[in-house]
């Protein structure tokens, strides 16, 4: 069986969606897992559940990511708690409607501040940790299918996801040497909060159904599993990928029937 015993985690935009899933599968496989996020209440909530589950360390640790400093403390945090950080997950998002005619610019920089600059102050700080500690660490960072089929009215979420997917392959070459992978995971429509606004009445639904040959959209555990599996010994030769949990979206290259 598949197992993470003995390793330690710190997940991002850990108290609900496809965060929570990354924790709460990490911690079932046998992770010790510091799940931060900036919904400090809700976060101690579903941190004492997931202790009490799994009977693993779990450390809630509250923190805007946004700002640089918060991202180096909870870092810290995470090493006090658990000892070391074996494996980090960038995954917190927030979304800001808008194409390049009348989005403004500070809601550009607001989505640029928790889906990318993150990702990459996160990613440094753990690198070096695991350098330094001599960890074969994993660091798995969150893109989307979206870091390749472009939406016009989300242009800042779709630019940071592909500015992702380009970090992870820049941080892979440089982690290979020391032994710590780099991956990202791409995942279509799930369902999670977010999706939900973009999919606001059943026409939108149909759209983006229509868009996924499976006919449905993902659960959040089913990302949280492929973490795990990049995270473990079993993907052990695998880095520098964006790896694509889309329900078949990205070959396609037309429409399919939606169920009513």
């Amino acid at each position: 069986m598949l197992s993470l015993n003995g390793k330690t985690a710190l997940v991002t935009g850990a108290a609900q969606g496809i965060g929570l899933a990354c924790a709460e599968e990490l911690a079932r496989h046998g992770a010790d897992v510091a799940m931060v996020d900036i919904a400090g209440d809700k976060l101690a909530e579903v941190a004492t559940r997931l202790a009490g589950e799994t009977g693993r360390r779990i450390e809630p640790i509250t923190a805007d990511i946004a700002d640089a400093n918060a991202c180096h403390v909870a870092f810290a945090s995470a090493v006090d708690a658990l000892g070391g950080v074996d494996i980090l997950i960038n995954n917190a998002a927030i979304l800001a409607s808008g194409d390049i005619f009348d989005l403004a610019l500070s809601d550009f920089d607001k989505v640029m501040g928790v889906n990318l600059r993150p990702v990459f102050v996160l990613s440094q700080v753990a690198i070096r940790h695991m350098r330094d500690t001599d960890r074969k660490g994993a660091i798995i960072n969150m893109s989307s299918v979206n870091a390749v089929l472009a939406i016009p009215n989300q242009l800042a979420y779709v630019t940071a996801k592909g500015a992702v997917s380009q970090l992870t392959n820049a941080m892979a070459l440089a982690g290979a040497p020391h032994g710590i992978r780099v991956n990202a995971i791409g995942p279509g429509s799930i369902a999670t909060d977010m999706l939900k606004q973009v999919m606001t009445d059943d026409s939108a639904r149909k759209t983006i159904l229509s868009r996924t040959p499976m006919g449905r959209a993902g659960e959040p555990a089913e990302i949280g599993r492929l973490a795990v599996f990049l995270a473990s010994d079993y993907a052990s030769y695998i880095t520098g990928q964006t790896v694509y949990a889309d329900g078949g979206r990205l070959p396609l290259n037309y429409t399919v029937p939606v169920a009513e």
